[in-house]
């Protein structure tokens, strides 16, 4: 658990150091995220970006498992 919350921390401290370059990927902007916008009302649905982070974080895990 202490290994778990570490490596946690680490990566929390990356993500937060790395935010100016990844705040410019086109993450919740990709083919396939849902968008209507209409007079009164707004809606976005990110189903491409779900999916990707998705399978990036399944590969990540997957791989410190072995």
């Amino acid at each position: 658990m202490q290994q778990f919350l570490i490596s946690m921390g680490v990566i929390l401290l990356v993500l937060g150091l790395a935010w100016p370059w990844i705040s410019q990927l086109p993450l919740g902007r990709l083919p396939g995220d849902i968008h209507v916008e209409r007079e009164n009302f707004s809606f976005h649905f990110p189903l491409m970006t779900g999916l990707v982070i998705s399978v990036v974080l399944t590969l990540i895990l997957w791989w410190l498992r072995k």
